[in-house]
């Protein structure tokens, strides 16, 4: 069993509650606009990271990191994006390759809000958003998302950080 600790959208602002609340998890997975590599350089220093860049993220953190990441984890097929939309309103390039060969999760950031469901439609794919754990941005929560994978995704919680401002 692996312990993964879900956070996005921190924008440079990386609250030191995060690592009291990730503490037991074995990996960080970030999903996009990180914001900056010394924010970058906490985490891993912290935990093994996996990350893709967003809309937001300089060269450096272009070069760093991948847009897409796709990966197996305890017979999971994960695929991790910043900008993917949602379902079943994914954005239009996402959901042909979805539609062509979906992952068992499929992780986003970029809207800010926290969002974990199902699409029956694609072989019920898990969808999460952690929502947004920095402070720029219209969210009003500051929000993580904490699971286990074995076998199977579960025992997720949804973690708040505290208000925005």
């Amino acid at each position: 069993m692996i312990k993964i600790g879900l956070i996005s959208d921190t924008h440079g602002f990386l609250d030191e509650k995060v690592f009291r609340y990730f503490d037991p998890c074995d990996e960080i997975w970030h999903a996009g606009d990180m914001g900056s590599s010394a924010l970058m350089d906490q985490l891993e220093d912290f935990r093994p990271v996996k990350a893709v860049f967003g809309n937001i993220d300089d060269k450096a953190l272009q070069v760093r990191y991948p847009e897409h990441l796709q990966f197996q984890c305890q017979q999971i097929k994960v695929w991790i994006t910043h900008i993917g939309g949602y379902p079943p309103r994914y954005t239009p390039n996402m959901k042909k390759q979805l539609q062509e060969d979906p992952p068992d999760l499929f992780i986003c950031g970029h809207s800010h809000i926290l969002r974990i469901m199902r699409d029956p439609k694609l072989d019920n794919l898990l969808y999460m958003n952690p929502g947004a754990a920095g402070r720029h941005g219209f969210h009003k929560m500051r929000t993580l998302i904490r699971f286990d994978i074995d076998k199977t995704i579960k025992n997720v919680q949804v973690i708040e950080l505290g208000k925005r401002a």
